[in-house]
């Protein structure tokens, strides 16, 4: 029997791969932005049914779900993908750059899962949030931010209703993501006086993560297997970087912030 799935972020990555694996068997209605991917998500199967969504707009999250709930009366997965990594320095970066990361990682999925939670019956909330929820980055304090922010309103969502709600933590992921960030946040990267070597390593630290981080596939098939678990954990660490970001998470904040500073350091003491 065919399943219905939401999923936000299918034109690449993580939820490019989420959209091949479940449209073959199942229906998916698959989330973009860019209207250039219309035709690409249409070609992925005859199941998919391509809706668009503007995750920084209220009015655009509001018609996504109005249109899936004129195409269905029942959803059995939801997984919020889509996000966007804002970078800096906390002393310099634009507040209403902060303001669009938490709109983007955060509000707008909570947006649209409480708009479609009457379709949801006994199903699931997945969220891909990220080793960042740890909170220990410093740079890109308001990504680490707006996933832990994710982390906790979704959870306790789960605890409210009822409904099985999982985060799914990944490490460092090979996608488009890093390449996008650094055109994101060229105006935060500039603006770094005194931290220049700091920025440096961090946008050559990005390029490399593109192509070298953990292959995707290895996040989707994780979340296949949730979906398909009865009663699965709240929440699961993807990559030895990520299990190592939940370790170190717990140290008490002090030694944390030496070992941090530390590693910035000797990070920033390499770069030529």
């Amino acid at each position: 029997m065919k399943k219905t799935y939401v999923i936000t972020g299918t034109t690449s990555g993580i939820g490019k791969t989420l959209l091949e694996a479940f449209a073959k068997d199942n229906i998916v209605f698959a989330g973009y932005r860019n209207e250039k991917y219309f035709n690409d998500l249409k070609s992925v199967s005859d199941n998919v049914i391509p809706f668009f969504i503007d995750m920084e707009k209220k009015e655009s999250v509001a018609k996504a779900a109005a249109f899936i709930k004129s195409q269905t009366d029942k959803i059995d997965t939801i997984i919020n993908v889509a996000g966007c990594v804002i970078a800096g320095l906390m002393e310099t970066i634009d507040v209403d750059d902060i303001r669009k990361q938490f709109e983007v990682n955060t509000f707008s999925h909570l947006d649209l899962t409480q708009k479609l939670l009457p379709l949801l019956k006994d199903g699931k909330i997945i969220n891909v949030s990220s080793m960042a929820s740890f909170g220990i980055f410093p740079f890109v304090a308001p990504y680490c931010a707006s996933k832990r922010a994710l982390d906790i309103l979704f959870n306790s969502l789960g605890i409210e209703s009822g409904i099985k709600v999982v985060s799914v933590k990944p490490g460092v992921i090979a996608t488009p993501l890093w390449g996008k960030s650094i055109d994101l946040n060229k105006k935060s990267i500039s603006n770094c006086a005194d931290h220049e070597k700091e920025m440096q390593y961090m946008v050559a630290n990005a390029r490399k993560n593109e192509t070298n981080g953990l292959d995707v596939h290895k996040v989707r098939d994780l979340i296949v297997k949730i979906d398909g678990m009865e009663n699965p954990k709240s929440s699961y660490t993807v990559g030895k970087d990520a299990f190592f970001a939940n370790l170190v998470s717990k140290l008490p904040q002090d030694w944390l912030n030496k070992i941090i500073r530390y590693g910035i350091k000797a990070k920033v003491s390499s770069l030529k």
